[in-house]
């Protein structure tokens, strides 16, 4: 069995750690592939890298033709900030993108299709009586979860018509020791306090950055990826990807003052925090996936400060 992965990007490696243990061969489909990136995270073997670009459908149908996939999973797609700051090309990468995928795996018979959502598609406009469950209302104000929403609602129409598994992980903010090029700012704010507080500079944060939000570590969505390609065809397909807690930016400077006592850090006067007011519920994944979380923030922030340390080649 070999898995096409859209997107050489954090979850996309965290998910390759756990494949290549199995010694699954592994396909990275991305458009500007940072070979030095896979290398940190994974080594020299295991994997190819193939640069073309998801809006490239004959690209998509050959490479997967080529490596025999048999599943995809589908990471690839402008995030959070950039797609609002560019709500046209996002729309030809993120669903243009998707609709490529649904289309290449219907073509050549892939088996499964899992898709990397957000919790971002949830309207929190609307009031939630207690932690979020995956049927609570999609929809909202801004491009990034609206657009995740609509590939979600593409895929789906696609397994239904096409008859491929479908499975669709909604993770939490996503942080871990990785690249941001694709616009994660909750990722590259964690980072930048970490590498702040190790090298003793002062970390700039956007103020709409303050907010209280839920956090999942990398290593641990690579898990749940990890499950949602192996294992038998659930009866639910949907879920959430959290570590069940709303952390509010104090807490994150605690986490990481907790390792680095001289930390400084400025918040940077804009746009107003958006605080996330629920967790999010993540009974079906331990339910239907047999996944939980391993990481805290504490443990997490730990294990992300010794990991970039060993990337600098630092004693631990």
């Amino acid at each position: 069995m070999t898995t096409l992965i859209t997107g050489a990007g954090l979850i996309g490696a965290a998910f390759a750690q756990q494949a290549l243990t199995r010694g699954e061969p592994l396909v990275f489909v991305d458009p500007e592939p940072r070979a030095d990136f896979l290398r940190l995270k994974l080594g020299e073997e295991g994997y190819a890298l193939v640069r073309k670009d998801v809006r490239d459908l004959p690209g998509l149908i050959e490479t997967i033709k080529a490596h025999g996939a048999t599943t995809v999973v589908h990471t690839a797609g402008l995030i959070g900030g950039r797609v609002q700051q560019s709500l046209s090309a996002a729309f030809d990468i993120n669903l243009g993108g998707t609709r490529n995928v649904a289309e290449a795996v219907r073509l050549t018979g892939v088996k499964r299709l899992v898709h990397i959502s957000t919790f971002g598609v949830y309207d929190r406009r609307r009031a939630a009586n207690g932690p979020i469950t995956e049927d609570f209302p999609r929809g909202g104000a801004r491009g990034y979860g609206n657009y995740k929403g609509a590939k979600e609602l593409i895929l789906q129409a696609y397994a239904a018509a096409f008859g491929f598994e479908l499975i669709m992980l909604r993770p939490a903010n996503v942080f871990g020791l990785g690249h941001f090029w694709s616009g994660s700012s909750g990722g590259q704010k964690v980072h930048n306090l970490i590498v702040a507080g190790l090298d003793g500079k002062l970390a700039r944060i956007p103020a709409a950055e303050t907010m209280a939000n839920e956090y999942i570590y990398a290593k641990d969505i690579g898990r749940a990826v990890d499950l949602a390609a192996t294992v038998e065809l659930p009866s639910e397909r949907v879920f959430n990807i959290g570590n069940g807690h709303v952390t509010p930016f104090a807490g994150v400077i605690a986490a990481v003052t907790a390792l680095c006592p001289g930390l400084r850090y400025e918040v940077e006067a804009g746009e107003a925090p958006q605080s996330m007011l629920a967790p999010l519920d993540i009974s079906a994944a331990k339910k239907h996936l047999g996944w939980e979380p391993r990481f805290t923030i504490e443990s997490a922030f730990a294990d992300y400060l010794e990991e970039l340390k060993a990337a600098r080649g630092m004693a631990r």
